[in-house]
């Protein structure tokens, strides 16, 4: 028996898994064979936190601390936003709201050469955005978690859930579980774990997003360009271990499974990026997808199920779970140890399920 069984071994679990070992013991189940295989492992991992909804926000905002505290997990990267002509209403938007700097053409090829200037018509800049070291960050909560007596078991796929009079049971092939609170943070598959638990589903969509990773751009070194959106999040583009991963930002919702990009729609975005470059893509190194989840309101769920309150949700993280994770597994932490949280009252009722009905 132990004080929290959390099912999901992506950053929600993980972090909140490190979060909740100081209040009792924790089991973590994850049903692959690695923790942070789907979601967390294909993830862009980028701290830019004015990216998303004002509660990701404000959520993104509190996490800062804890990211500058963790050593070497942040290092510089910068946020680019390009856009054409017609593009005036979408860009003004994301640069207001991402509190970015207009920029000339000339300056912003200037730090990105390969910027075709027959169509970028707008550019605009900012330095406050950094690349995650996922692997740490996620490792760094698994070690604090183990630390603490915290059980990580991997290949532990949830078949039957129950509950009865000592809390919950998780039957895996692993062998079976049982826990006093039970923490939902399956990523795509929350919905599911919640049907296995008896409980009312939330209406979570997981969304593939298809990603290719191609040569730098003409030889160029690319180790200190930002990442670079197209207008209206159309595209991204961002350096990575000397090469540059290229998204169509697609959003196209699926059921939950292991993703791997579409062939047509990776095709269609790397022509949006392309058209806004100089250097075509000639070669793929590889490609990926991965299913980015939401709720019906695209915020996260953090909180105690209002009708089965041993059952409590940490889903919905969306493209957030690693710029957020931080602060939202001390909330959760602070939400079951019945604390304050430090957060607003407004961001924390934006979070609880009860939103939902």
């Amino acid at each position: 028996m132990t004080d929290f069984l959390i099912i999901g071994g992506g950053i929600a679990g993980v972090s909140a898994a490190a979060r909740l070992s100081e209040l009792g013991s924790v089991t973590l189940l994850e049903a692959e064979p690695a923790l942070a295989h789907h979601a967390s492992g294909r993830s862009a991992a980028l701290y830019e936190p004015r990216y998303g909804a004002p509660a990701v926000v404000e959520l993104s905002l509190a996490s800062e601390d804890h990211f500058r505290a963790a050593e070497n997990v942040l290092s510089p990267r910068g946020l680019m936003i390009v856009a054409k002509a017609d593009q005036t209403d979408l860009f003004s938007a994301e640069v207001r709201d991402m509190q970015m700097n207009r920029c000339s053409v000339n300056e912003a090829r200037a730090i990105v050469p390969i910027l075709n200037p027959d169509t970028v018509a707008m550019a605009a800049y900012a330095d406050h955005a950094w690349d995650i070291d996922t692997d740490l960050l996620l490792q760094g909560f698994a070690r604090e978690a183990k630390s603490r007596g915290a059980q990580i078991i991997t290949g532990a796929r949830a078949t039957t859930i129950a509950r009865g009079g000592e809390g919950w049971t998780v039957s895996t092939p692993a062998g079976e579980f049982t826990g006093r609170i039970l923490i939902n943070a399956a990523g795509a598959w929350v919905d599911e774990i919640a049907r296995l638990a008896g409980i009312r589903r939330l209406g979570f969509t997981p969304n593939r997003r298809s990603m290719a990773r191609i040569p730098a751009p003409g030889g160029h070194d690319i180790s200190r360009w930002p990442m670079l959106f197209g207008a209206g999040e159309a595209w991204y583009a961002k350096p990575d271990a000397g090469a540059l991963i290229v998204s169509p930002a697609e959003e196209d919702p699926q059921s939950p499974h292991d993703a791997w990009a579409d062939d047509m729609v990776l095709a269609e975005g790397l022509a949006r990026y392309e058209e806004m470059v100089t250097e075509p893509v000639t070669r793929l190194i590889s490609n990926w997808a991965g299913l980015r989840t939401f709720s019906p309101d695209r915020v996260l769920v953090i909180g105690r199920d209002p009708r089965v309150t041993d059952f409590f949700w940490l889903a919905g993280q969306g493209g957030y779970g690693f710029q957020t994770c931080p602060a939202a597994s001390q909330l959760a932490a602070d939400l079951i140890a019945g604390r304050a949280t430090g957060l607003s009252s407004g961001l924390v009722a934006a979070l609880d399920p009860a939103r939902f009905g």
